[in-house]
């Protein structure tokens, strides 16, 4: 069965804390999204200080969409953090954080953006946990997918069948049906969920997907 992984895309710590406690009776997991200005120049929370203060039962998934991620990626090696996703095309030192976070225990993901060929990936893929396609150029939630997602997630998968493969962005049902059905296991859902009347509700239609 395919994997649902709720999206947080927020400015403020407090507001991570309010969207959390939405989806925790529901999820497994939560995905925070961490931008730095620079990589993205949507501006979202970014503090791993804040991370102390957070009381949740979820396994939280964060994507650092900054550059050069291995400058700070110790900070981010912190409960309640199961594994953090970083940007092939940001980091300039692959072995030391693939390093950093298997001496603490913590799963690292390899992301690239729409712009970015399947290939850069697949010298990566032993290595790592996750190989998450970003489907939508980093920045705010609620953009539509990049069509070529689709040709992506094809190659990406009759290349390496046995990865976990994670698409984040403009996910609705119309297009999770589609990744579902061409090799996607996690599908990261943002806007589709929290601009629902019933997350809880919405939420059980996802997971519907593989069915």
């Amino acid at each position: 069965m395919i994997e649902l992984i709720p999206s947080i895309n927020a400015r403020t710590f407090e507001e991570v804390q309010e969207r959390i406690k939405k989806i925790e009776p529901f999820a497994a997991w939560c995905h925070l999204d961490v931008t730095d200005g620079v990589f993205s120049t949507h501006l979202t929370w970014r503090e791993p200080a804040d991370l102390a203060r957070l009381t949740t039962t979820l396994r939280v998934e964060a994507h650092l969409m900054m550059e050069e991620p291995e400058r700070v990626i110790t900070q981010w090696l912190v409960k309640p953090v199961t594994r953090v996703i970083v940007h092939r095309e940001a980091t300039k030192d692959m072995p030391s954080l693939i390093k950093k976070c298997q001496d603490a225990g913590i799963q690292i993901g390899l992301a690239i953006r729409p712009d970015t060929s399947w290939e850069a990936l697949v010298p990566w893929a032993a290595q790592v946990d996750l190989l998450q396609l970003l489907a939508v150029n980093p920045g705010p939630s609620g953009q539509k997918m990049d069509i070529g997602t689709v040709d992506k997630l094809v190659h990406l998968h009759c290349e390496c069948p046995d990865c976990i493969i994670e698409i984040d962005g403009g996910i609705t049902l119309e297009t999770g049906r589609i990744m579902a059905r061409h090799g996607a296991n996690i599908l990261v859902v943002g806007s589709a969920l929290f601009s629902a009347s019933d997350i809880g509700h919405a939420l059980a239609a996802f997971k519907q997907l593989s069915d």
